[in-house]
């Protein structure tokens, strides 16, 4: 695989246009950010609509999430129209703030802005600071559709939270690591994943910091500063608010990509290990026991895979966290033949050879053809593109099937050229609902072989 076919890019993707995007705007990231986070309140200030499209889209998307605590359709917005539009919208917000204040109890409110109202220049950052009589912590943070898509509004708004909530000089609280990098909604398994990788710390004795898991508090956003270390999750989501708390609150980030399955657990554990200065026998033992664990679990699939031969070839069309993770596990642990990977964020040169260094792969063991592209019709061109060649003169095929694909809904109709069955992984994820389901760590990947294994034996 060359160089140039590893970092071959979407044509389309650079049209202007995405055909069927996979991300909201930046403001869906922000709202859905402040969703996962218990009591608070957002306060849109945006055209009539904007609020309203990104819940129907992210709500079902995201394995019908649900609209959460004051979110969805009852999400606060200044609704602006054409007057606002002409002579200001700042005296609209600050009436919208009071009314919500009133009407809707909070433990954090947060304005968030819409594209309209930045092209006019309305200051929401001034309005909400001339706002005395708050009965609870209000932040207004710059979320416009033009400063990128959900998962930079995911990282603006983490920043925003961080600035506002936690303090410099702050005294380190032993043993807390803040996780960063996987984004509520836009992971569909967002909430298990950080279940699962926390309790994973927890059995190194460290207190995994995860914003948006089960249990958290609004304190955990307040003690991000006091953490001794931050694990970003992702070699491209979460990299400002990292960023932000290694400068000025100087807490210490490191990269530990999100880990499927048993062999990735275990590098996620060493490293994250590693970097809090855990004794590595500490390490060794927590990895054999949930090894012990893990495959006492997943031989049970032994037989059935070898009396009617479940070896899959496999595609996978997800973003930059899923899209190594799953095709590393694919491989090296069900032992599948992975043919395509698609990344389908919109990258930089640099983040794409990081990207790419994630496809690792163990002695033997095949590598999948990488691309990058954001249209949900790419996969058609991609997928083409890698099909074995016919021989020439030849009567006979030797096609890549059976297969699975792993991918969001918008792959159902490849899925049905190629004649592989579906597996839905990635954002959009309209036809399942998920609760506290993961992907992530040693008990994500049980799930995960178990919903593979699911969609081969349903028929029998």
């Amino acid at each position: 695989m060359t160089e140039a076919t590893e970092l071959k890019e979407s044509a389309a993707g650079e049209a202007g246009f995405i055909d069927r995007p996979r991300h909201t705007c930046a403001l869906g990231g922000a709202l859905y950010a402040l969703r996962a986070l218990p009591r608070t309140v957002p306060v849109i200030h945006a055209s009539p609509g904007c609020g309203y499209n990104v819940f129907s889209a992210v709500n079902a998307g995201a394995g019908h999430l649900g609209g959460g605590y004051c979110g969805g359709a009852c999400w606060s917005s200044s609704n602006v129209t054409e007057q606002e539009i002409v002579f200001g919208g700042e005296d609209r917000l600050r009436e919208q703030i009071l009314t919500t204040m009133e009407l809707l109890d909070g433990d954090l409110y947060v304005v968030v802005s819409g594209c309209m109202v930045e092209m006019i220049g309305d200051d929401i950052e001034r309005v909400a600071s001339e706002i005395k009589a708050s009965p609870a912590p209000l932040l207004a943070v710059p979320t416009p559709s033009f400063r990128g898509n959900s998962s930079d509004g995911y990282d603006i708004v983490l920043r925003g939270l961080f600035e506002g909530l936690t303090r410099k000089g702050a005294r380190r609280e032993r043993g807390l690591v803040n996780l960063l990098g996987l984004i509520p909604g836009q992971d569909v398994f967002y909430r298990g994943n950080l279940t699962e990788l926390g309790r994973l710390l927890g059995l190194l004795g460290l207190k995994a910091n995860t914003f948006f898991g089960e249990g958290e508090t609004l304190d955990s956003i307040r003690r991000a500063g006091r953490a001794e270390l931050t694990i970003r999750l992702s070699d491209v989501y979460g990299e400002g608010a990292a960023g932000f708390l290694e400068r000025e609150r100087g807490v210490r980030s490191v990269a530990a990509p999100m880990p499927v399955g048993a062999i990735q657990a275990a590098e996620f554990l060493r490293a994250a290990g590693e970097a809090a200065g855990i004794p590595k026998r500490r390490v060794d033992r927590v990895i054999a026991d949930e090894e012990d664990r893990y495959y006492d679990y997943l031989e049970r699939a032994a037989d059935i895979v070898n009396d009617i031969d479940l070896q899959r070839y496999a595609a996978v069309v997800a973003d930059v966290n899923y899209a190594p993770a799953a095709s590393r596990f694919l491989a090296e642990e069900l032992g599948w033949i992975p043919v395509l990977a698609a990344v389908t964020d919109p990258l930089d040169s640099e983040a794409k050879a990081r990207a790419l260094s994630r496809f690792r792969k163990g002695a033997g063991l095949p590598s999948p053809e990488v691309r990058f592209g954001v249209n949900a019709s790419d996969m058609f061109r991609f997928w083409r593109e890698v099909q074995r060649p016919q021989p020439a003169g030849g009567r006979y095929r030797n096609p890549y099937t059976p297969g699975v694909l792993v991918g969001s809904v918008y792959e159902r109709e490849l899925a049905e050229e190629a004649g592989w069955t579906l597996s839905v992984l990635s954002f959009p994820a309209t036809n399942r609902v998920v609760f506290q389901e993961a992907r992530a760590g040693y008990n994500g990947g049980l799930s995960f072989a178990s919903d593979l294994f699911a969609s081969l034996v349903s028929g029998r």
